[in-house]
């Protein structure tokens, strides 16, 4: 007796192959998530948002510890790098001890992805990263040069100064891309402008004129700003009118209401200016000093000066970092905000706090002759306040690059 066939609806087979069809869709989705996600070396934790000012409640990448990792760090070589500064080259100017290149920033709750010039490069095809500010800002932009630099074959890049060197252009050949440095200590225009003759005893800002810098940020794709140290003072004189008018008006503004109004103009600058589908902004927190040793258990009287080892005190705040003038700052971007202009901060204050060792003391290349009483007490002439490349501006440009990869 034959055995009766089964008949199966043809929309069933249809049915089935279309469901088949979705979970293999959903596995290779899974798998391509969890791929991406290891290789970019961020462990994302709570919401899966993709919007870009969500980064940080995804993981927040300022908290965290040093981990000494000599095997992934430096992430490259000071001598091998084309454009490195003087002013940063403790290795080529006598330093010994280079452990403060050997520190990998580890946040608490994810990892923080490892900068990858190429990918970077890529990013930045057909465009403009611009970093405008003092010279610790520069300091950063050395930095992110010189990271990308070794990946760029010899006679692919270029490097142009302007403006008496107040504005720097490196240029990635092959990309078309461009990463910028502008003078502009203090962000409007200001009796310091010059980028070699700024040193002047009664500083004076014009808290209003900021066009004659900003006129050079336009049209920048990434910009990163940063302000605080030139404002370290209890109060600045502020002039209305002109430098070379006889007419301006000159008044002495107590800390931090000058800070205030020159951030305003700034922040209403970018709000008129910037093109908010094009261009990505950035603002650097305030980089912390080590100029009292006092303040970490040191000998009273010292600094920085043959400093090693990095404080292990968690949360640890020096003196010279002011939270009130950083306060500023966030009033000034959550108000930039409200009006439609996302300006990331990339925090980078807490993390060096803990870098004591990370400046180049004396191990920097001296502009000036050096006095008999300077030499004979070292520790009068330590620069406790840039850093050493490589070393912790590469982190900063780190967390720079986890937005930008992230946007």
């Amino acid at each position: 007796m034959a055995k009766k066939q089964l008949m199966v609806p043809a929309t069933w087979g249809i049915r089935s192959s279309f469901h088949s069809l979705i979970a293999l869709l959903v596995a290779f989705l899974v798998i391509a998530s969890i791929y991406v996600t290891q290789n970019s070396g961020v462990l994302i934790e709570g919401t899966k948002s993709k919007k870009s000012d969500d980064l940080s409640s995804r993981c927040n990448l300022f908290s965290g510890k040093w981990v000494f990792d000599n095997k992934s760090y430096p992430l490259y070589k000071e001598k091998e790098c084309t454009f490195m500064s003087d002013q940063l080259a403790c290795e080529k100017f006598g330093r010994k001890d280079l452990n403060y290149q050997n520190w990998r920033w580890q946040p608490h709750r994810c990892d923080l992805p490892r900068f990858n010039a190429t990918v970077l490069l890529e990013r930045l095809r057909n465009k403009r990263l611009m970093f405008v500010g003092d010279s610790l800002n520069r300091g950063q932009w050395v930095s992110m040069v010189c990271l990308v630099d070794s990946v760029i074959p010899p006679g692919l890049q270029s490097m142009h100064q302007y403006r008496n060197g107040s504005l720097h252009i490196f240029k990635a050949i092959e990309y078309n891309a461009t990463i910028e440095f502008y003078w502009s200590p203090l962000l409007v225009e200001s009796n310091s402008d010059d980028p070699v003759n700024h040193r002047v005893d009664d500083r004076t800002v014009r808290v209003q004129g900021i066009e004659k810098h900003a006129r050079h940020w336009t049209d920048a794709d990434i910009l990163v700003f940063n302000s605080y140290l030139w404002w370290r003072r209890a109060q600045m004189t502020v002039l209305w009118g002109s430098f070379e008018s006889p007419d301006g008006v000159y008044r002495k503004v107590e800390m931090p209401r000058v800070y205030e109004m020159a951030l305003r103009t700034w922040s209403d600058w970018l709000e008129v200016h910037v093109n908010r589908t094009k261009t990505q902004v950035f603002f650097v927190s305030l980089s912390p000093t080590h100029q009292k040793a006092l303040e970490w258990g040191g000998a009273e009287g010292q600094n920085c000066y043959n400093e090693t080892e990095q404080i292990l005190t968690e949360g640890y705040r020096g003196q010279a970092s002011c939270p009130e003038i950083m306060r500023v700052v966030e009033k000034t971007l959550d108000g930039l905000k409200k009006r439609g202009l996302n300006v990331q901060m990339i925090n980078i204050t807490q993390l060096s706090e803990y870098r004591k060792e990370g400046h180049p003391s004396v191990y920097r290349k001296q502009w000036e002759p050096l006095k008999e009483e300077q030499i004979s007490n070292p520790s009068s002439y330590a620069d406790c306040i840039h850093w050493c490349l490589p070393g912790v501006p590469d982190v900063w440009n780190e967390l720079l690059y986890a937005h930008i990869i992230n946007l």
